[in-house]
């Protein structure tokens, strides 16, 4: 299997992806798009990547900070989130760019791309996916799920797949009704899994210690991560056969 890091440029503007897939099997496959938590582009969803690629598919750990900048605090990693998304058109500009990377590579049947995204990036998939990108399917682990974009039926051209937490005090129980409203109103499929007493970030390994460091709201959920890992499988087998 080759995983490696992938740099790329957007007008100008260094980013330092990682990509993974088998180079052993021939032929186009499926390629999925992974968006980092606001921490950055670290070794979480490095590893995410990989498992994907064990399983069939070209995934593209993308850099939406540049130089795959990372934070190691909340306050910085507040701040290199917003610098990106306060700017208008920003985290389009920065993921359309990643998405053409991704759809040139060799190994990566065009037509065929999901993305999939933990916290800030499930929010980025998911808005991604209501500016009408071309994407067979979303994954969001614990992402926010609210958004000022305004949708209308067929703005959405894919399925979406969406994992929140009962104790994830992000994601409040009124924003969970809203998105799921906002869906039937647009007629989207859509699934919505939600684990009773996960936190934000369950899915990631590394956040209860972060958490207990800084006060910080999140934490793991073995249970959780593992069955949301397993569904999201399953949901690209329906997608992607």
């Amino acid at each position: 299997m080759t995983s490696e890091s992938l740099e790329y440029t957007i007008d100008g503007r260094n980013y330092i992806g990682h990509i993974a897939y088998d180079d052993t099997r021939s032929g186009p496959r499926p390629g999925i798009i992974l968006v980092h938590e606001w921490w950055g582009l670290n070794d979480f969803v490095r590893e995410q990547a990989d498992k994907l690629a064990e399983q069939g598919y070209t995934a593209f750990a993308i850099d939406m900070y540049g130089d795959a900048a990372q934070a190691d605090n909340p306050d910085d990693a507040k701040a290199m989130m917003l610098s990106v998304k306060d700017t208008p058109g920003e985290l389009e500009k920065r993921y359309r760019g990643a998405l053409e990377v991704l759809k040139a590579h060799d190994s990566v049947d065009p037509e065929r791309i999901a993305s999939q995204g933990y916290c800030f990036g499930g929010a980025v998939s998911l808005n991604m996916a209501r500016l009408g990108l071309d994407l067979k399917g979303v994954v969001s682990f614990h992402g926010n799920l609210g958004t000022d974009i305004q949708i209308k039926p067929g703005d959405i051209k894919g399925q979406l797949q969406v994992y929140t937490g009962g104790a994830d005090v992000m994601i409040p129980p009124q924003q969970v009704a809203a998105f799921v409203e906002e869906m039937q109103e647009a007629g989207v499929r859509f699934d919505l899994i939600n684990y009773p007493g996960a936190q934000h970030g369950f899915t990631n390994p590394g956040a209860t210690a972060k958490g207990q460091k800084f006060g910080f709201p999140v934490g793991y959920d073995a249970n959780a991560a593992r069955d949301a890992w397993e569904g999201s499988l399953a949901f690209y087998k329906r997608l992607f056969g």
